[in-house]
């Protein structure tokens, strides 16, 4: 009886030897894998909370809370101008509904460029900065680019018209029909009456509308009255800035201007006449005057 129970004994404490080991190898396996799989996954990003689109939004459409959703974003990423409660976006006591001023995709986030001030029309004047005026210009197929101008464009604007009146310019400046460039990097906020700038197909405008100071826009009304301006559209990466330009028909083609030479002048003579029989004498004198 006895040497049974020792055998069982035996087997029973070398069962429990099997399962210890057996449970370490289990947990010493699974801890390698979970320390192999948090190296892959990386670092833990930090998110934060910001408003997006549930659904597509077009231009002009009112923002109301049933377009919106919470979700988080990465802190590290944020872009500039979100907003983060729907109480920032819906501020209490508001003239009115903010409105889209760019399309929105479903999930984008909403950021204060894409949208107006609470009350405001998406309109000219919600893209009008401090200090700026709006000014229509008046184009057509070829002085507008040949429809390609969008709002948010930047441009280059082209005087051409007569300069009259030789007592009011200088040598070596231009005459006649001339060409000249006149303001540059103007912003286009609006082509014909819409300034959405998200239009796909392209059109000829019959005008465009162009953000300003009010020295600018005195002197794009002067330049409108006085001849013909052409718009020359700005790339996208352009960084350059334009010098002084300006081109007449003698410019254009290399012409020199006929330049008349002056008449000699004969030198001045005194003299003094003097009859010596029938014979006139002529002596030089220095000349006194």
């Amino acid at each position: 009886m006895r040497l049974i129970f020792g055998l069982v004994l035996i087997v029973g404490i070398g069962l429990a030897g099997f399962a210890t080991y057996t449970a370490k190898t289990y947990i010493d396996q699974y801890q390698r894998q979970l320390a192999l799989e948090r190296q892959q996954r990386g670092p833990v990003i930090e998110t934060v909370k910001v408003i997006v689109a549930k659904r597509d939004l077009a231009y002009g459409e009112k923002l109301d809370k049933e377009a919106i959703a919470v979700v988080g974003y990465p802190k590290d990423a944020l872009p500039e101008g979100v907003f983060t409660t729907p109480e920032s976006l819906f501020p209490e006591n508001a003239r009115g509904p903010r409105e889209v001023t760019r399309r929105m995709s479903a999930n984008e986030v909403i950021l204060a460029s894409k949208v107006t001030e609470p009350g405001e029309p998406a309109g000219i004047s919600s893209r009008l900065e401090s200090g700026m005026r709006a000014f229509a210009i008046k184009v057509d197929a070829t002085s507008g680019v040949s429809g390609f101008l969008r709002p948010g464009d930047a441009v280059d604007v082209y005087w051409t018209g007569r300069i009259n009146g030789q007592d009011m310019r200088t040598e070596g400046d231009s005459t006649g029909d001339v060409t000249k460039l006149i303001e540059t990097r103007l912003q286009l906020i609006a082509i014909d009456q819409s300034t959405d700038e998200d239009i796909a197909e392209a059109r000829v405008a019959r005008t465009v509308t162009v953000a300003a100071t009010p020295q600018q826009v005195a002197a794009l009304a002067q330049a409108q009255a006085t001849g013909r301006l052409s718009l020359s559209l700005v790339g996208a990466t352009d960084v350059t800035e334009a010098s002084v330009i300006e081109v007449d028909q003698n410019r254009l083609l290399g012409l020199q201007a006929k330049v008349e030479a002056a008449p000699a002048r004969e030198e001045e003579r005194c003299v003094i006449r003097s009859r010596r029989g029938s014979e006139v004498v002529i002596t030089e004198i220095p000349c006194t005057n």
